[in-house]
């Protein structure tokens, strides 16, 4: 089993200029090659997500729907104190 997780965050649509994931930064062949990576390439790709990020023309508008259960299970736990 992997202990590096997918960089997924359900925005899914490829920069035409770059060839990254507007989402995770990730190429399309990364995408489909993940779960045979081992850890060692998953680290590798991850390393480089957030400078690929920097690169793509435009950002997602919409908060997905990953960031959304985080902040309800933040927010939730905030009210539970």
């Amino acid at each position: 089993m992997s202990t590096v997780e997918s960089p997924c965050i359900l925005v899914c649509s490829i920069d035409m200029k770059t060839g990254y994931c507007f989402g995770c930064g990730r190429t399309r062949d990364e995408i489909a090659g993940w779960m045979n990576f081992t850890d060692g390439e998953r680290s590798g790709v991850i390393s480089e997500l957030d400078a690929r990020l920097k690169t793509v023309e435009r950002k997602p508008r919409r908060e997905t729907r990953r960031k959304r259960m985080r902040r309800e299970h933040a927010e939730s736990l905030g009210s539970a104190e």
